[in-house]
């Protein structure tokens, strides 16, 4: 049995994409997923099962439109896979300070993405600059660094060019998903 922490992508957003977390638990667990759990309501999920990631994700998408009518991307990871995001932040001490004394909000983020972006798709963010922004490729995740707010921030919309089903978590949401999986 392996432990998924799933990602809805704009969901409860401004009035947007309504889908109460105690009717998509029921959902989940009609769907055999076990120990279904939620973190609040921007579309985070815990649950266990023996199916596979991509088998998994394509059915929640498919059962979050049949029952919402809503089309909703799902980003799942293990929760091992997680744990990795936590531990591998490329970001020294120095930059999280420097970007948490200067930011409006929250400076740490992790993109997540629905699978491994090209070495182009690399390459050509690479080269990109953004004002008080850095974001650093590791895997199938973004880490990104904001010394201002991610509302103003310029690489979340190169990164929707990326890969689409893309969704974005501060690390305080990391950490306590990754918290409730263990």
């Amino acid at each position: 049995m392996t432990s998924y922490i799933g990602f809805l992508r704009g969901i409860n957003v401004g009035g947007k994409n309504k889908i109460k977390m105690a009717d998509l638990r029921t959902l989940l667990e009609e769907m055999n997923l076990r120990n279904v759990k939620t973190y609040i309501q921007s579309g985070n999920l815990l649950f266990e099962s023996d199916q596979t990631e991509e088998d998994l994700s394509q059915k929640i998408e498919e059962q979050i439109k049949k029952t919402f009518d809503l089309t909703v991307p799902v980003v799942l990871r293990t929760a091992k896979e997680v744990e990795s995001i936590r531990e591998s932040c490329p970001f020294s001490k120095e930059q999280l300070s420097k970007a948490e004394a200067s930011s409006t909000g929250e400076s740490l983020y992790v993109a997540l993405l629905s699978q491994y972006p090209s070495q182009e798709a690399i390459t050509t963010l690479s080269y990109c600059t953004f004002e008080k922004e850095e974001f650093h490729f590791h895997g199938r995740d973004v880490y990104l660094l904001f010394y201002d707010s991610i509302r103003n921030a310029k690489v979340t919309t190169k990164l929707n060019k990326v890969d689409s089903k893309v969704t974005i978590r501060n690390w305080k949401t990391i950490n306590k998903l990754l918290d409730m999986a263990t």
